[in-house]
């Protein structure tokens, strides 16, 4: 294991424990302390021989990838409305989706991105997001009113950058001439698109609005009993707000003539 790695120095074999994996390295300990070189002694550990080399990307290997493109077709269905949207173009042309490009304002019906495109979008420059690798966020949104024609009915895109570093390995095994067991390692750098889908609608319809008008009613109605009970009982002057409310009227006596 290289010197590098701090779990992996030693002295003796007692700093080796057989079985133990080494922290951040690559492998597990065999119980025995080796030289490494000249100054530096390290544990042998049992593991895929070379171990992986950390070296970093100076160039994004294919640059020419900003102009790839992504197809992003989305449905939307409002199941309480019946109501279902695609955000393609109906159209029955073959060659529209192989020649058009997503555009905001003069293609907004063409799911078709462009990969620089979205990348900028998110504030980053494909170069520098393309060498170490990166996550990109992709929103969808869908804000219905269906009281108005379908077609008016367009989904919003917006981009996010969520990662800096992206990237993973992969790896294939295969049986050499001499019968081991080989393997080829690969750490692949790459930009991922994270793609979420949200979306709310609604209609005008008379039951709700005479429901809620109904309840407004009733709630003015309780909120001036409310007001009365604070005002007569709890309020400083109350008192002055009793005689103002109410009016006091005496009577007196009664008097019958007797014929």
């Amino acid at each position: 294991q290289s010197p590098s790695v701090l779990d992996a120095v030693c002295t003796e074999d007692a700093d080796c424990p057989m079985g133990n994996p080494v922290v951040r390295g690559n492998g597990i300990k065999t119980g025995k302390c080796v030289m490494f070189n000249t100054t530096h002694s390290t544990c042998e550990i049992y593991g895929w021989c070379p171990v992986e080399n950390n070296t970093l990307p100076r160039k994004p290997l294919l640059a020419e990838a900003e102009n790839f493109t992504l197809f992003i077709k989305n449905t939307i269905h409002f199941t309480k409305f019946n109501f279902s949207k695609c955000n393609t173009l109906q159209t029955n042309d073959p060659t529209y989706f192989k020649s058009c490009t997503y555009d905001p304002f003069f293609n907004p019906s063409c799911p078709v991105f462009r990969v620089r495109d979205m990348v900028e979008a998110a504030g980053e420059t494909f170069g520098d997001l393309a060498l170490l690798g990166g996550s990109i966020g992709v929103r969808i949104k869908w804000d219905c009113d269906l009281d108005h024609p379908a077609a008016q009915c367009q989904p919003q895109y917006s981009f996010s950058l969520q990662d800096r570093r992206y990237n993973f390995r992969t790896a294939s095994y295969y049986w050499d001439s001499q019968r081991q067991l080989c393997r080829n390692l690969l750490k692949l750098y790459g930009i991922r698109f994270d793609i979420s889908v949200h979306g709310q609608a609604g209609k005008f319809s008379i039951i709700p609005a005479a429901v809620s008008f109904g309840t407004g009613i009733a709630f003015f109605g309780a909120a001036t009993v409310v007001c009365d009970l604070v005002l007569l009982y709890l309020d400083a002057k109350a008192d002055f707000y009793w005689k103002e409310k109410f009016e006091e009227v005496r009577m007196g006596p009664l008097w019958r003539d007797e014929v």
